[in-house]
Parts: structure tokens; C-alpha cells; sequence
């Protein structure tokens, strides 16, 4: 196992940097001098919040790459149909890499070999492309009032939701002296972003319009699904249908697009009739499972990538009755051991997981007591706690659940929320440590 920890610091003695389809090293790319620390993804980078702290036994989330690159093959394989033509798949890597690192999640998805990466903004894909990113890229959140230019000037291709879009996208780009590429999205039911049904033939035949003259190039049609997880939901088969109503009216109108594209992580694991040309994988390249949460079946073979982990702060003898953290709503049952752990909601730990949450400590589970605060949470270790358990002592707020500790479904489950929040969450004063490598 490598480790990355320092800003140049590649991911691996097979550095992923020599993956093809546009993936560059952490060496080249840098990290430290394109780190996403330079870029409006903040400071998760390895160069801003230098993993080098980590030798000093600082709080880290540690991803292992070699993990992403492996979801990534694994999924990319399923959606591949004998007799029918190769089907691409787009990492999304927003939100600086569901939480993850956007840069060292595209660079491991790409060696696993995603053909494109998606983000939501265009920051977010400027940002990629600084750091080294030259895969085909797609963005497509963004109010028509927004400078695209940037983006376009960038080479990526921009989602177009309305006429208003459409035109900042022509406006933009003109003079540049190739048409910008986009992707037209269309909102098959979900009720965010893309053209409703009422809207879409005009969008369509304006797009086309703009492709007869040379202004744009309308190189993907997409949306997305509202409730694919849900076995044998309705909704899914009324959105295709929809969809697949959409695409025929873009054909109609003389549009040839390369990419259709509306399958998530769960589609993508279970719906093979929303493949289409192209698939768009986020929660599931981070070894989340959308359709088996807990892990229980382990039947679609992903990993979780990524793992919190903390040293203990302090641990301390206290009297029965004695008060924990703030409010006083966890009073102790009986003389015990409390344990300090420098991390709080000022991290990205969920405070609603107060009272409910576990954590992993020295080969078992103990319960996180009182109110998480903003830096800090405490944690009962019991009468009588194994005497190697001292500060320093390494503690797994959650992992992949291999051992026993506890998963981010186990943190969601405690704080009543999702499992993509968790890891998403985790803010950019924790360091990010990125282990494994190419697996090629």
C-alpha cells in the first residue's frame, strides 16, 4: 500500500498519472502548485491541508484510490451488453469528490477507465482542468447569468436546461471560432433542473437552429431519475418513457447526439433498460451502495473508499452522575471511563448523531455520549477499558464495516440522514490521505 503525503506525492508506484483517457499524476498535476487548495474546491487538496499532518496524528480522512478505480472497472464492465456497442460511463466526482478529493477521485476513476467526468458547476470543472484534468468533462448547474465563458474556453461541455441557458452559452462562445458542445437535459419528472416536457421542443429546435449555423455542437441529451432505488417504483418507467419521448423529438428536429445519457448509480446496478449510450456513476464509485446500503448482500461487489479517523485526545476517570458536553443530556449510569475525540460538527460530524452513533476503538464499538460539539465528541469506554486504549489511540469514526466498525450508513442511520451526506460532509479542516494505487 502507498500513501500520499506530501503535495507531490503520486498515487502509487504504478502513479495513476499514467492511466490514459486525459488523467494526469499528482505529480504533474501537482496538487500543490494546481492543487484544488488553489481553486475555489478549497483546501481538501494535498496541497492545502498537507497530509503530511497526518504522521503527527491528526484527524484524516483516508481514501484509497486503488478502491475508486476498481468501482469504477466493476461498473463500467456491467453495463456492457454483448451484440450491442460499447457503453461509456461518467465519474461524478462534485462536490470535491463526494467529499473524497475531486481531483484524486477523477484521476482514480479515469485509471479505472471512466471515458467522462461529470461535476455539477463549472468552478468545479475549471478546477479540474487547472489541475490537470483533460478527459471529455460535463457541468450542468449553472444560472443563466453566471460567466460560462471560463468553462467553455476550458473545453467542457456545458448541460443546457432552457432557452435562457442556451442563449448565455451562444453569447459566451461566440468568437471563439469552434462551437461550444453541450448537452441538452430535459426534465423527465424529477422536477429540477432540465427543459419540462412543455418547454423541450422549443429548446430542441432552438439548439438545433444553433447547430445548423455552427454555434454549437448538441453532443448529449440527458436527465435524471428521481427514484431508481426504489424497487420496482413506477416513477422510473414513467420518466424512460418520457425520456425516451424526448430523445425522438431530437431526432426529429435533426439532432445527432453522441451521449444519451440518464442512468445513476442505482440504475446503473439494477435497470439496464436506462443504460442508453452512457451511464453517470457517483455514490457507487465511492463504494456506496444506493441499493444495499447497509452491505448486508454485498452482491454488487463495491468498495467503500473512503474511512474517518482521529486519535484520542484524553480519556478520564468519571463519577456516576457526572454531566457530558453541553446541555447535560447524557448523565453517566454509573463510574466510568470518557474518552476525547477531536472532531465535531465543525468537521462534518453530523451533531443530530448525538446519543446514537458508535465508533471503533482498539478492535471493538463504543457509544458517542452527550452532544457532539463543534470540534469534539465524547465517548464512553466503560468501567473497566483496556489499558492500551491511551491517548494517541487511534479511532475509526467510520470505515467499510469489514472488521466490525462502523459505516457511514451507521452514521446516517444515527443522525437520520444518507449516507452520501456523511461522507460529503466531512469539511476541509480534516486532511485527506490517499492510500493504494493503480490497480492495473
Amino acid at each position: 500500500m502507498t500513501s500520499a503525503r506530501t503535495p507531490t506525492t503520486s498515487l502509487g508506484a504504478a502513479s495513476l498519472g499514467a492511466a490514459p483517457l486525459g488523467a494526469a499524476s499528482l505529480g504533474a498535476a501537482s496538487l500543490g502548485a494546481a492543487s484544488l487548495g488553489a481553486t475555489s474546491l478549497g483546501a481538501t487538496s494535498l496541497g492545502a491541508a498537507s497530509l503530511g499532518a497526518t504522521s503527527l496524528g491528526a484527524t484524516v480522512a483516508r481514501v484509497d484510490v486503488g478502491a475508486i478505480a476498481a468501482n469504477v472497472a466493476l461498473l463500467r464492465e456491467g453495463v456492457q451488453v454483448a451484440g450491442q456497442p460499447p457503453r461509456a460511463l461518467m465519474a461524478i466526482v462534485k462536490a470535491n469528490g463526494y467529499g473524497h478529493g475531486a481531483v484524486a477521485a477523477a484521476i482514480a476513476a479515469l485509471a479505472g477507465g471512466a471515458d467522462w467526468i461529470g461535476v455539477a458547476l463549472p468552478q468545479e470543472a475549471v478546477a479540474l482542468r487547472a489541475a490537470g484534468i483533460t478527459a471529455p468533462l460535463l457541468c450542468w448547474l449553472w444560472a443563466p447569468t453566471s460567466d460560462i465563458a471560463q468553462a467553455l474556453a476550458a473545453d467542457v461541455t456545458v448541460g443546457v436546461s432552457s432557452l435562457e441557458q442556451l442563449t448565455a452559452v451562444l453569447a459566451a462562445d461566440a468568437g471563439n471560432g469552434k462551437p461550444a458542445h453541450i448537452h441538452l437535459k430535459m426534465d423527465s419528472g424529477l422536477g429540477r433542473g432540465g427543459a419540462s416536457r412543455w418547454q423541450w421542443t422549443d429548446l430542441v429546435a432552438a439548439a438545433a437552429a444553433a447547430e445548423n449555423r455552427g454555434a454549437v455542437r448538441v453532443t448529449g441529451v440527458m436527465s435524471h431519475l428521481g427514484s431508481a432505488e426504489v424497487l420496482d417504483d413506477p416513477s422510473v418507467a414513467e420518466q424512460l418513457e418520457i425520456f425516451r419521448n424526448a430523445v425522438r423529438v431530437a431526432h426529429t428536429a435533426g439532432l445527432e447526439p453522441e451521449h444519451v445519457h440518464l442512468a445513476n448509480s442505482a440504475a446503473t446496478l439494477m435497470l439496464p433498460e436506462t443504460y442508453f449510450t452512457m451511464v453517470r456513476c457517483g455514490l457507487a464509485i465511492f463504494g456506496l451502495d444506493p441499493l444495499d446500503p447497509h452491505g448486508k448482500s454485498g452482491r454488487h461487489g463495491l468498495k467503500p473508499a473512503m474511512s474517518l479517523r482521529a486519535p484520542l485526545a484524553l480519556t478520564k476517570k468519571v463519577p456516576t452522575g457526572h454531566g457530558v458536553s453541553y446541555n447535560f443530556i447524557f448523565r453517566t449510569p454509573r463510574e466510568t471511563v470518557l474518552a476525547l475525540v477531536p472532531l465535531g460538527y465543525g468537521d462534518g460530524i453530523p451533531r443530530a448523531a448525538s446519543g446514537h452513533a458508535e465508533v471503533w476503538i482498539g478492535g471493538r464499538r463504543y457509544p458517542v455520549v452527550g452532544q457532539i460539539a463543534m470540534d469534539q465528541m465524547v465517548i464512553d469506554l466503560g468501567p473497566d477499558p483496556d489499558p492500551a486504549l491511551v491517548p494517541g489511540t487511534e479511532v475509526v469514526i467510520f470505515g467499510s464495516g469489514d472488521r466490525g466498525e462502523p459505516t457511514a450508513q451507521d452514521w446516517a442511520d444515527a443522525a437520520g440522514t444518507i449516507d452520501y451526506e456523511i461522507v460529503t460532509r466531512i469539511s476541509a479542516r480534516v486532511g485527506r490521505e490517499y492510500v493504494g494505487q493503480d490497480p492495473r
